[in-house]
């Protein structure tokens, strides 16, 4: 006898849902498993980077070259110019590295419209507008809403992106698509955005990148000027002969200019507890500003306090439902109607359907009065219909007899008309369309008609 199969296990194993930075819709790039956050130009680090290696290797090498030719002291100077400038380097890497790929202040996104935002508010067009338009009119929330901060009244927005009302001193970043906490500006240069929980990083690189320029300048006009000494040189010949000092002396006073004053204007935002953001978009004075303390509590808050944990977790995993559900943009995926806005928007539709065609808006609210049919045309109107409701009568009791036969054929007729129209569907949509759009145009017709009888009638007296 051969062996019953085994019974296959009836359960499969059910698969894990996916984690939260596999679902995010912003643009960042996600590594070692959600734990590193760049921008979506987090390409730009290779060159930033190239940037700040490329003199310190040059530099480097002078140096060197120069240990065998100077004496006791001079070796010991360059030795030490060496490691000071190795080591400002790998701290300006290291903060490069903590403001590339650190979450700065992400806002978490709502996957739809939040309770507090139940006041609904049109477009900038109204619904008249885009029903003669052929749209279909968009709902807005309340864009803005005032709070409290420090004894100031501040407004914040709605955005449309998130669905949420973004925080005081937040701001949507349109390269990452995230409200940012604290925004300050989006760096092309470090690739991620500057916000709350990255912005004492990125002030260190600045001012790093600034001491670094500073010390590689003054040291490559000292080699100079020991070249000009030792030689009995002039400025351009020693120039000439220290090629290298040279070209880090160019490549320096042009960077410094960019670095220095980077670093020199956010001393001044610290010093006013401003953001890049907030200096360009409301010209903060020292009365409004609803932010601002002493100027030893402001470089405090910056630098000695304790950086705020993450607001999104994009390690934890999310549920199916709400991967289906998704994170809404603008317009996209979003009901904003409650169960009676739907049903009198139905009863509405019903309403302007003539002919099966819809009516714009703005054509419902028409006096149709004067162009109603006088009391003669309604007798004409309904005599025609009276013929031809006979005759067609006629008609029947003629081919049938009797109105048991009529209805029978009637049934008949209805069944071949259905089989033709299973035959044929696009004839008979033909067709259907072709007397919709043929409905009006009688109407119009008559509405004419209309107006010339009264016109002959009022010639006539």
């Amino acid at each position: 006898m051969k062996p019953e199969p085994e019974d296959e296990p009836t359960h499969k194993l059910e698969t894990k849902p996916r984690r939260l930075y596999q679902a995010w819709k912003g643009n960042n790039i996600f590594l070692c498993g959600g734990r590193l956050i760049f921008g979506p130009d987090a390409a730009s680090l290779l060159l930033t980077t190239f940037l700040i290696i490329s003199p310190t290797i040059i530099f480097c090498y002078q140096m060197k070259s120069k240990l065998h030719q100077s004496n006791t002291g001079q070796q010991h100077m360059h030795r030490a110019a060496v490691l000071i400038v190795i080591i400002t380097t790998i701290m300006d890497m290291v903060f490069l590295f903590m403001t590339s790929a650190r979450d700065p202040g992400i806002v978490p996104r709502n996957t739809r419209a939040p309770p507090e935002a139940d006041d609904l508010l049109l477009g900038s067009s109204t619904p008249s507008m885009d029903w003669s338009g052929g749209r279909t009119p968009r709902m807005r929330f309340r864009r803005t809403k005032d709070v409290i901060v420090n004894g100031f009244t501040v407004k914040v927005k709605f955005c449309e992106t998130c669905l949420r009302y973004r925080p005081p001193r937040s701001s949507h970043c349109s390269i990452c698509n995230n409200c940012v906490h604290k925004f300050d500006h989006h760096c092309p240069w470090v690739g991620q955005c500057i916000g709350l929980r990255n912005y004492r990083y990125f002030f260190l690189f600045v001012a790093t990148s600034t001491f670094l320029c500073i010390f590689v300048f003054v040291f490559a006009w000292l080699s100079v000027y020991s070249q000009m000494v030792d030689n009995g040189d002039s400025i351009w010949l020693a120039l000439r002969k220290e090629a290298y000092s040279f070209a880090l002396i160019i490549y320096t006073s042009i960077v410094v200019w960019f670095v220095g004053g980077l670093t020199v204007f956010h001393l001044y935002l610290i010093g006013t507890n401003q953001t890049t953001y907030e200096n360009f978009r409301y010209h903060y004075d020292k009365n409004d500003n609803p932010y601002r303390k002493t100027l030893a509590e402001n470089f405090a808050e910056v630098f000695l306090t304790k950086i705020p944990p993450p607001m999104n977790n994009f390690r934890s995993r999310v549920g199916e439902g709400a991967l289906e559900a998704g994170f809404y943009t603008p317009y996209i995926g979003l009901d904003v109607t409650t169960p009676r806005q739907k049903i009198d928007l139905d009863r509405e539709n019903k309403e302007v359907l003539v002919g099966g065609m819809q009516i714009p808006t703005v054509l419902q609210n028409i006096d149709y009065g004067p162009f109603e049919d006088s009391s003669e045309d309604k007798d004409m109107n309904q005599g025609e219909k009276k013929v031809h409701f006979t005759s067609a009568w006629a008609q029947g009791n003629e081919g049938g007899g009797t109105s048991a036969a009529a209805t029978t054929a009637c049934n008949a007729e209805t069944s071949e008309d259905d089989l033709n129209e299973i035959e044929s569907p696009n004839t008979a949509t033909t067709q259907t369309s072709a007397e919709a759009n043929t409905e009006p145009l009688g109407q119009i017709d008559k509405m004419e008609g209309t107006l010339e009888r009264k016109s002959q009638r009022s010639n006539t007296i």
